[in-house]
């Protein structure tokens, strides 16, 4: 399946930007030029959380390793074209089955391990999914079971016990076999490999097809920013469900031939153990884990990190002071990232904004009007702010307006939704994202807030309209609004904000998320606060001002 215009195809291709090598043909490539490199590693406790040991495969056993799982994928009835749900975590066999269906040329859905049945079935029907692949055990749960409420059990594949990983060469016989299929189903780079989801303001999720070549563009965009190396080993904290882990490892490091060791979830001495044993060269960690590393320099210091040469953060603000800390104290560079699963991608690097302050706020304007950066991560990205009122363009220090993005890393529209108010009339993604212009030649960005009403907590974005929707259905509630509250680790936490229907008892918090629980819905976008108010502020049109709820919620010590 191809979403690109032919136009856009070409024009990219034919200004270098765009290639004609998928996933798996790079790792064809590595697992030719470094058969013994290690390409993929499991942390040592995996089997504390998830069924099997720890596994570690080089470039030629993770080749082999695919090529069995794709002919087990086809042997099931996986095919070319396949929309295939994945629920795993951060375990090799989630690498593998990436390359497996990137050599049959099936369209990859990957679902944080957090999402349950009202997630799931509802990302379903979007995504008319044909089959499921979950692992059989993390934290005691199956997750191949949560596939029951989105395809019958006989399209359901099951990870660490149907499907045991096999990295010894496939025989002749097999391997023909796949080879033949591939050549009846030729993989295209410009094919749509994966649908990742985020959340939208209208609580509809939103399916995001990206192609190999859009991936690889985001890939380049962060080796670049982050200085990679070929043959450097990264290690990935971060659920290879999106942007931060596909765009930031799983694509650059098959193109590089880099090692990626695996982490999930955040278990702090196992992940400073791993950089140490692992002589990790560069890894991404979340805001308050970086905060509390720079607060506790005894932890910092028990472990020895001569190779690692860099740390990825961002999903929220970064402190001065820890990039500080790091750079002066630590010998490690920091660098402040901002992307996107629809293709937006801006690196705050030390050479490219080298004063702390600055780099925690501030962002590169890379392909803005006037703007005077150059180098290829610059000019292949374009980006512009447009008035909110007018749309029309806006430049200069000082100006504020919507983010927009365009260039190679960039997706062609959500899964089956109209296109008209994502792209400006040229073809801009409207990012949602309020920026000021900032610099004396007008050369940042500084994020001001979201025009769109998504909570960020802790890089995981979710959809307020979505709460709404089900609490609406709870019988003590006249109206019902949920908001954003900071937190200094997470950056954002949920508060429900409820009006009480005549004759009704106030629920409690607890009451309210057993509710949403019985539902279905994810724990981490369960409510953590709770604010009963007389009436919710709403616009003209009727619509809920979440801002005014979020600035009227009283300090959390008065509560």
């Amino acid at each position: 399946m191809k979403r690109s215009s032919s136009e856009r195809i070409q024009a990219l291709t034919s200004s270098g930007l765009w290639g004609d090598k998928t996933l798996c043909d790079y790792l064809r490539l590595q697992a030719a030029e470094r058969p013994n490199q290690l390409a993929a590693v499991d942390q040592p406790n995996r089997s504390e959380w998830a069924v099997g040991d720890a596994i570690r495969l080089t470039f030629k056993q993770l080749d082999n390793a695919s090529d069995a799982m794709a002919l087990d994928f086809i042997d099931r009835g996986v095919g070319y074209g396949d929309r295939v749900m994945i629920q795993m975590p951060n375990v090799v066999e989630l690498m593998v089955c990436y390359y497996a269906l990137s050599k049959l040329g099936a369209i990859a859905s990957p679902l944080p391990v957090q999402y349950s049945s009202h997630e799931i079935s509802t990302l379903s029907a979007v995504l008319q999914a044909r089959w499921f692949v979950g692992l059989t055990d993390f934290k005691g749960q199956d997750l191949a079971n949560n596939g029951l409420v989105a395809v019958t059990s006989e399209q359901i594949i099951r990870v660490g016990e149907e499907l045991p990983l096999r990295i010894e060469a496939l025989p002749q016989a097999d391997l023909q076999r796949l080879t033949q299929y591939r050549e009846r189903h030729p993989v295209d780079a410009n094919d749509v490999f994966t649908v990742c989801w985020t959340s939208g303001t209208t609580g509809t999720p939103k399916g995001v097809p990206r192609s190999h070549n859009m991936w690889f563009s985001s890939g380049c965009v962060t080796a670049t920013g982050s200085e990679y190396a070929p043959g450097d080993v990264l290690l990935n904290p971060f659920p290879m469900v999106n942007m931060s882990a596909l765009g930031g490892f799983l694509f650059p490091a098959v193109r590089l031939g880099c090692t990626v060791v695996l982490h999930h979830p955040i278990d702090v001495p196992v992940f400073l153990g791993q950089v140490q044993s692992e002589s990790i060269n560069f890894t991404i960690a979340p805001p308050a884990l970086l905060n509390k590393l720079a607060k506790e320099p005894g932890l910092w210091n028990s472990f020895s990190f001569p190779n690692l040469r860099g740390i990825g953060s961002g999903s929220a603000p970064l402190s001065p002071e820890m990039i500080s800390t790091f750079e002066g104290d630590y010998g490690v560079r920091i660098y402040n990232i901002y992307g996107s699963n629809e293709g937006i991608a801006l690196i705050s690097a030390p050479d490219v904004i080298p004063d702390p302050k600055q780099r925690a706020a501030l962002f590169p304007r890379s392909g803005g009007r006037g703007a005077p950066w150059q180098g290829e991560i610059h000019t292949s990205v374009q980006s512009k702010v447009i008035d909110v009122d007018s749309g029309e363009e806006v430049w200069g220090e000082g100006a504020r307006g919507e983010l927009c993005f365009s260039g190679p890393t960039v997706f062609d529209g959500y899964l089956g939704m109209e296109s008209t108010d994502i792209f400006t009339s040229d073809g801009f993604f409207r990012t949602g994202d309020l920026v000021e212009i900032c610099g004396g030649e007008a050369e940042f960005y500084r994020i001001a807030g979201r025009l769109k009403d998504i909570i960020n907590r802790g890089g995981m974005k979710i959809s307020p309209a979505e709460i709404d929707t089900l609490l609406e259905g709870h019988d003590a509630l006249a109206e019902v609004a949920v908001c954003a509250y900071p937190d200094a680790d997470l950056g954002e936490k949920i508060c429900a904000c409820i009006v009480v229907a005549p004759g009704e008892r106030a629920p409690s918090l607890a009451d309210l998320c057993a509710f949403l629980a019985k539902q279905g819905l994810a724990k981490f976008k369960l409510p953590e606060r709770l604010h009963v108010v007389a009436a919710l502020p709403r616009n003209p049109l009727g619509k809920v001002l979440r801002h005014e709820l979020s600035a009227a919620l009283p300090p959390l010590e008065a509560e």
